[in-house]
């Protein structure tokens, strides 16, 4: 069994993260599509989405408050900065796209973030940004600040960017299925916090715990599950125009 490791550091090594992990990728095979010239990256995580998108800018940078060892060598127009954000430690107007997965629910000062953004973004540059769907979540996670709704997302973003397109990803019938062996499996854990802790604790006290348990259960659907976890890919995701039931929130800013 490889080691423990924080659920939110997803990893393409452990085919427990694999459900995760297939859709976390496809934000970056969807970037591809809309970003070029430099490009910053918010929220490098393990790398795995520099060797994607990387090839499609001219100078591609990749900032995380913990830079990761990466498995592969890096590529030649591409860096890696040590960065905590807001503020972003860039001059005006830098960058033509940035990028960021995953980690606007980890930020306090999210409107600080958006707006630094938009500062160090070119006049037409695009901010790219996706999100876990709050409504979709099975449990309270410790390590974010908030989940957002599609409106609460949407209205962010407008405050620093004069268009904002929300799309949402989704889940076909194989990711439909994985996520209800999910649901049952959280609720199997939950049904032993009666008195609803999980809402009612401070973060702190609850990031070891969720870590253990998520994993744990992340485990034991690969074990009960693993031919369906297994074949879990990108192509079962899709990037579309919002509407209810989508995993993710996928939002493209224009300044």
């Amino acid at each position: 069994m490889s080691p423990m490791h924080t659920a939110e550091r997803v990893s393409d090594r452990d085919m427990s993260d694999n459900y995760v992990f297939q859709r976390s990728i496809l934000a970056y095979h969807k970037a591809v599509t809309l970003v070029s010239g430099n490009v910053l990256e918010i929220g490098t995580g393990m790398g795995y989405g520099i060797e994607v998108v990387a090839p499609a800018a001219a100078r591609f940078v990749s900032v995380d408050k913990q830079v990761p060892a990466l498995h592969a060598p890096l590529p030649a127009n591409a860096e890696l900065r040590c960065m905590t954000v807001p503020p972003i430690d860039f001059p005006d107007e830098t960058f033509d796209c940035v990028i960021s997965f995953q980690v606007i629910e980890h930020i306090a000062r999210d409107r600080d973030f958006v707006r630094e953004v938009s500062r160090v973004l070119r006049p037409g540059g695009r901010f790219i940004v996706s999100t876990p769907n709050a409504p979709m979540s099975l449990t309270r996670n410790p390590w974010h600040v908030r989940e957002y709704t599609a409106g609460q997302l949407t209205n962010l973003l407008r405050g620093s960017f004069r268009e904002v397109e929300c799309l949402g990803v989704f889940g076909n019938d194989r990711i439909m299925e994985y996520y209800a062996a999910n649901k049952a499996g959280v609720e199997r854990i939950t049904r032993f916090d009666p008195l609803d802790l999980q809402h009612r604790l401070p973060a702190w006290m609850l990031r070891l715990p969720y870590d253990i348990l998520n994993r744990l259960n992340r485990r034991r659907l690969l074990a009960d599950n693993h031919s369906l976890t297994a074949s879990i890919t990108m192509d079962d995701y899709s990037v579309e125009p919002y509407r209810e039931g989508c995993f993710d929130l996928f939002c493209i800013a224009g300044k």
